[in-house]
Order: structure tokens, then sequence, then C-alpha cells
């Protein structure tokens, strides 16, 4: 197991310093340092060393009410269904769970309550005892119904300098925007109409992180969850945090500042979380997030992993896939990707461009629409609207119309195999718990609703699914068999280890093959995934004067295998 190493508190309180003053003008930036030195020195005692990851970690994304037996308050439910579904995952990421007014949650009106509707603070931390607990920092926007921006229109301070206004009279053509939705809002308040900042919606209101006090009070309230038994804090949409107009407001260096800033915090107080970030863009912005691989993120997002991975399976051909793994560069010791495929969100196109053509691009969406979803768009700077999400289960999007009936064995093998490839790549595996048993897309929810993204945001009642998952025979239950497999077995192989080495081997383009090598190595997996219909017969590479077995079945193989359609091979050498 291995330890990312410690910067020493008087660095970074010199770096600190050093950041604020780049930030902020004048006193502002000293009067920030001390209130920022003070919520640390208020913080109990640290742990003496960072949380290692290892290839024993993994976590379950999931909302507090996706499992329901009411009355009880849903995050016992959820709590007591992470036992029923037994799976060998060490962490939880439970979206935000606070009061909220829409985005299912991501319009926070209160960050420091739990929402009664799901339980209490004490829920939570029980879910943090049992559970490496990720937690939501929610901090680009707030709800427009939320106590903050109420006592904003009322003009009173501090909070009527919280948020961002602006002349709608001026050129915002450069701003990215990742909605078709207006940039700004307009709002009466007690010193007449103003125009505020809203990136997402109109109910979900831009933090102006250009007032100190914004960012002093953000980082109180980051250590409020880690005292709750937060271990990871997710940085929720944090690219666009930083606003400067004739700037595209995405990835400004304040952003990073703010970021640095929050891991500076996190390291002197609490140095055993760990903040990732949440940024659903191209592959080479995202890896920014990383910093110098020492002061910004200890994990980013792997965007584009998802819809490669839809496009292998779709097309039967692993080469973009391949090639991109690829093309991946060693990370500084201690950060890592998190890899996922399915989540509360849609598949994102936008972390692909530049790596799918806009034929494939189409292509992919056109296959969102054909197997029972949606897309949703986002605006361009010259008026026009680009695929942003494909609204879909994962499920869904990876199995054409009609497989699921006609060949239940063939549509699970290719769900199956779109799980091991994300559980093979270098980094940290998300599982999106509907995903643990193969989830279809809600249209009662999405109807509803009157939301796209409902479609993949169904809740379950925990005596049905309970019923479904003790049936042999359904599609779920056979699902949570093999998914239960793959995960046994990639926690006691050291060669995951997520600093470990990813090397690519290019065997036959309808073959993802991954040679996965522990961080001292000593241990090393091939991992092969047939993303075809088609068997497929490889030329194994040597193994070391020995042969190869498989840690899935025990199969033993020494130069030549023998893969069926969508069959998956770890192989130890």
């Amino acid at each position: 197991m291995t330890v990312r190493p410690l910067r020493a508190p008087q660095q970074i309180l010199q770096e600190l310093g050093q950041r604020l003053h780049g930030l902020y003008p004048g006193q502002a930036a000293a009067t920030t340092l001390g209130a920022l030195t003070a919520l640390v020195d208020g913080y109990p005692a640290p742990r003496s060393s960072p949380a290692a990851l290892s290839e024993k970690d993994a976590l379950i994304i999931a909302y507090g009410d996706h499992v329901q037996s009411p009355p009880e308050a849903p995050l016992l439910t959820l709590h007591r269904a992470l036992d029923m579904l037994n799976v060998p995952v060490d962490g939880l990421h439970v979206l935000p769970f606070f009061p909220y007014s829409s985005d299912d949650g991501f319009s926070v009106i209160d960050y420091e309550a739990v929402d009664p509707a799901l339980g209490s603070w004490e829920d939570i931390e029980r879910l943090g005892r049992d559970y490496r607990l990720m937690v939501d920092g929610v901090f680009n926007h707030i709800s427009a119904h939320s106590a903050w921006f109420a006592a904003f229109k009322r003009g009173e301070a501090p909070y009527d300098r919280y948020f961002v206004t602006a002349d709608p009279a001026l050129d915002y053509s450069l701003v990215t925007r990742p909605r078709t939705l207006p940039l700004l809002s307009p709002v009466e308040t007690a010193s007449g109409l103003q125009y505020v900042w809203t990136t997402f919606s109109a109910d979900q209101i831009d933090l102006n992180f250009a007032n100190p006090a914004v960012l002093v009070e953000v980082a109180r309230i980051l250590l409020d969850y880690v005292r709750h038994g937060a271990s990871l804090i997710r940085l929720d949409a944090i690219a666009f945090l930083w606003k400067q107009l004739g700037t595209t407001c995405i990835h400004l260096p304040e952003t990073h500042t703010v970021i640095k800033i929050l891991r500076d915090v996190l390291d002197l107080a609490a140095p055993h979380v760990l903040l990732i970030t949440e940024t659903n863009v191209p592959h080479a912005e995202n890896l920014s997030y990383f910093g110098d691989g020492t002061d910004e993120a200890q994990l980013v997002y792997q965007f584009p992993l998802p819809p490669l991975i839809a496009h292998s399976l779709l097309t039967g051909s692993a080469r973009h896939l391949a090639e991109w793994a690829a093309s991946l560069e060693p990370l500084a010791f201690g950060d890592t990707f998190f890899n996922f495929t399915a989540s509360h969100d849609g598949v994102g196109v936008r972390p692909v461009s530049g790596i799918l053509s806009a034929v494939e691009l189409a292509a992919l969406a056109q296959a969102a629409l054909d197997h029972g979803g949606q897309v949703s768009y986002r605006s361009m700077p010259d008026g026009s609207r680009s695929p942003y999400e494909l609204n879909i289960t994962w499920f869904d999007l990876i199995t054409p119309p009609g497989v699921t009936a006609r060949l239940p064995e063939t549509a699970v093998r290719r769900f199956i195999a779109s799980q091991a490839i994300m559980l093979a790549m270098i980094g940290v595996p998300g599982i999106y718990l509907p995903g643990l048993f193969g989830g279809r897309n809600d249209y009662d929810g999405m109807n509803r609703t009157g939301r796209a993204r409902s479609i993949n945001r169904r809740k379950f009642d925990e005596r049905a699914l309970r019923d479904e998952l003790s049936d042999p025979a359904a599609l779920g239950a056979e699902v949570l068999a093999r998914y239960r497999h793959l995960l046994a077995v990639r926690v006691m192989e050291p060669a995951f280890h997520p600093n470990g080495q990813q090397l690519v081997q290019r065997l036959d383009e309808r073959v993802l093959a991954l040679e996965r090598v522990s961080p001292d190595g000593a241990a090393r997996v091939l991992a092969l995934t047939n993303v075809s219909g088609q068997p497929v017969s490889l030329k194994l590479p040597s193994a070391n004067g020995g042969g190869w077995q498989d840690l899935l079945d025990g199969a033993a193989y020494q130069t030549v295998i023998e893969l069926a359609p969508y069959q998956i091979a770890w192989l130890k050498a």
C-alpha cells in the first residue's frame, strides 16, 4: 500500500499566503489568511497520515433515497440495501443529501443541513463509519430559495456581496455555456432590478468567489463535512467557479487557485481527506486539475472513458479506446483517476471531442436516441448548439433494442464487459448503484419530471429490489452475481493498484488489452476484453517463460487464447 507525500505545515502556510495575495488585493489577503488559519486552528487534531488508496478501493454512487422503504428514513434504507447487495466496495458517494429546490439535489438550499426527508447527520455519520464517504461540495452555486439569496435580495450584509451581478447589455459571447438556458437571470432586490449570474439555471445562483468572505465560508463548510465523516470531497461543476468578463469563464487561473487553497486547508486540518474535481470537459483540460501533482485535486473524473467504452461496444472496435488509453501519461505519485461508466448524470460527449470524429459523435448520439434515450445540448459561441450529454441508462445505451429480450445472455455479457474495462483501467472505480444490477431506462420518471436526466435516476422499492435480486433467473440478479465476482477478484490483485503501471498491448482491434503492473513491479495482469460480437483468437505475449492463468475462471493458457464474443480474461503471468 502506498502513501502520497505530505507537505510540511510551514510550507503549506507559506504557499497559502502566496495564493491569497495573488487572488485578493491589499489587506484582504492577510485578513483571509488569518480567517483560514483560525479555521484550521479550531479543527480537531488531524490524523497522522493521509489515507492510502489501493486496489481494494472502489465507490458506489447513490442518491440518499435511491432505495426506499417508507416510512423509514431513506438513508437508513440505503445503508441496509448496501449490505444486501454485498459487494466488496469500501467507498460510498452519497449524492447531495441537503435540502434542495431543483436538479435532484444540486440546487442546495442549506449547505449545513441534511434533508429531513432523507434522514439526519447521524445517518450520514453512520455511513461514514462503514464506508470511505464522498460528500459533494456544490459551491459554484446555491439555490435561489436559500437563506443566503433571500438576504441578498433584501440587501443584507454580508450576503449583498455573495453573488455575481452583471450588466445584461455587455457582451458574454465568449463565456462557455454548459446549457442552453440564459446566463443571466433578473431578480428584484431592495435596490432595484439586478441580473445575477446563473451558469446552470435560474434556480442555481453562482457564488462570488472574488469576495474573500465567500471563500472563508466555503472552507468552513467543507471542514464541517469532514467532521461529519467525509473522506473525499467532490467539487461539483468547479471549472466554472470564477467569472471574468472577456474570458471563457472556465478553467480560469483563479479557479485553480481557489481549489489549491481548499487543498491547503484540508492538508493542514485533515490530510486524510482527498479532493476530487468534477469537470466534464476534454481530457487535456481535465488533467489540469491535478495541478503540479501535489497542490490541487488528488483525483479527477475520467470523463472520456464512458463514451469511448460505449463507442467500442457499439462498433465492435476498441481502436479509439486503446489509442486514448495508450496516450495517458503517468501521474504524480498519489494522484489517480476516478473511473466510471454510468453516473447520476448522462454520458457526456464533450470529453471525447478530438478523439472521436464528428461523424462518430453523431452516431453515438443517434444510438442513444435509437435505444430510447435523449440528447441534451449546450450553446456554442456562434449561437449554434452541440451535443453535450446522452440521457439514457448505461445498460440501454450499449444494448441495441430487442437484444435483452431475445438474447439476454448476450446483453449481460456486453454489460459486464463494459464494467470489466472500467475496473481494469488505472484509477479508482465509481459504480452507480443501478449499474450493479443493470438498471434500465425510467420513462415514467422522465415523464413525471419533464427532465431528460430523470431517465437515469430511478428510485427503487427495497422489497421489490430484494425480490428481483433473489431470483436467479432475473437479469438483475445475473448482472449482480457477475459484478460481485469481478470486484472480488479485483480487490485481491495488487496489479490493479491505482498508482500501478498501465500499458496497452495492440493484439487485435476488437480486443482492449491492458497490461497492469503493481507499483512494486511484483504483480502483472493482462486484462483482455473482446468488445465485439465475434470470436477472436489472440497470440499472447510472453509470460516470462511460463504460462497465463485467468483470475476469473482459473483457465490456463500458454501462447494462444480464444475469446468468445464479449468475453473477459484477466490473465496472471
